[in-house]
């Protein structure tokens, strides 16, 4: 069986999620092919196709459509069944030709499936699945569903019309879709994000000063993670006497890294709170080993990895309840669960758990590891994947 991945470009170091599948399903004698806009240096996985180029100057835009036009001429049969579907959906013959040379790479191929691994990848090319006579599976992901719908009413009309099955990260972001129109009677598979237990040791010899409590976010510097909140939740803990660090783990625009540094100083917090910036996947691991506690402040979240990774390293994880962070964490089980964009709340739902005693810590940081360990392994996730091209209930 031929999959077909749409990605905008080849997965980079953070999204072990696609990796993880295109292995997972090599191993199971699927054939993998990438499609994307840009290919990284270092990507050799599988086989990419890149997207034809899109030129500002008018005489080399005319050439690559000269040229990406004959190459199609091999494969009229999809371009054929292309136009008539397009034209059924009454679009303009100009809007055609631009789509066509945008998707020429897809409808020169033969697949089984053709799968968009974000559903906004899916827009302004519904309709080519069914020109290349494949099936049609799109995957949600937070800012598919929680963000850009906002922005961009009805916007995937056409995708729920001719989408054949869908892949959610979360339940949560599921029963969103169905809000956003997709038809209850569309076939879905819920696969959750995993963790590479490989790659995860727990090493207490990295934690030198317990005298200090270490508390850490893995977070890009955006407003929809409600880093503001967990700002303000370190003001009380300061005003409470509590000896900490908190590390704030990823990317920001200037401008966002210029609002959460001006906080930090507008709160004297320069000696507790150390914005990292993007760490690599080994240098982040290395800091949630030496951390005791995590905290997921997030207004929206499709489901986070960090969060996982953080249970699977036994660490005591307080998050907010947006999104599917209750279907990741199991509230007083696994960790703590509090009201989003409560500051107040967050705060004291961490020196609670600071006055925990060893043996009730001890026992959310087993059972967090436990439940990763059980039902968030990558040996796992691949096999529902492989399920789910198959048709099959895993």
């Amino acid at each position: 069986m031929k999959i077909g991945l749409v990605l905008s470009s080849t997965p980079g170091y953070s999204e072990t999620f696609f990796t993880s599948k295109i292995k997972g399903l090599q191993d199971n004698g699927f054939h993998v092919v990438l499609f994307s806009q840009t290919v990284g240096i270092d990507f050799n996985l599988c086989p990419v196709v890149k997207a034809p180029k899109i030129y500002k100057n008018g005489i080399l835009q005319a050439i690559s459509m000269i040229f990406v036009f004959f190459k199609l001429l091999f494969h009229l049969k999809p371009v054929i069944n292309y136009i008539k579907l397009e034209c059924q959906e009454q679009t303009n013959a100009a809007r055609i030709v631009k789509k066509i040379y945008f998707n020429s790479h897809l409808l020169r191929q033969k697949l089984d499936w053709l799968h968009f691994g974000f559903t906004t990848q899916a827009l302004e090319r519904e309709l080519i699945a069914k020109a290349i006579q494949a099936k049609m599976a799109v995957s949600f992901r937070g800012f598919d569903i929680n963000v850009y719908p906002v922005k961009h009413q009805n916007c995937y009309n056409l995708v729920w019309k001719h989408v054949d099955k869908v892949h959610s990260i979360s339940n949560d972001l599921l029963q969103k879709a169905y809000r956003l129109g997709l038809n209850r009677s569309v076939d879905y598979s819920i696969i959750t994000p995993a963790v590479n237990l490989t790659k995860i040791i727990k090493d207490e010899k990295l934690k030198k000063d317990i005298s200090k409590l270490k508390i850490v976010t893995v977070a890009r510097l955006n407003w929809v993670k409600g880093l503001d909140h967990a700002l303000n939740a370190m003001v009380t803990l300061e005003e409470e006497g509590v000896d900490f660090e908190y590390h704030i783990i990823g990317s920001g625009t200037p401008i966002e890294i210029e609002r959460y540094t001006f906080q930090i100083h507008q709160n004297n917090l320069q000696k507790r709170v150390f914005l990292q910036g993007k760490l690599s996947h080994e240098a982040t691991l290395l800091k949630l080993n030496s951390a005791d506690i995590y905290v997921q402040p997030s207004i929206q979240e499709g489901f986070c990895n960090a969060v996982l990774e953080a249970q699977a390293l036994g660490l005591l994880c307080v998050v907010t309840d947006a999104g599917a962070l209750n279907e990741n964490i199991k509230h007083k089980k696994t960790g703590w669960i509090v009201p989003k964009r409560d500051s107040k709340l967050l705060a004291k739902r961490i020196l609670e758990v600071i006055k925990l005693s060893d043996d009730e810590k001890e026992i959310i940081s087993k059972n967090a590891i436990d439940r990763v360990v059980n039902n968030f392994n990558v040996e796992k996730q691949q096999k529902q994947f492989t399920s789910f091209y198959l048709n099959e209930i895993y």
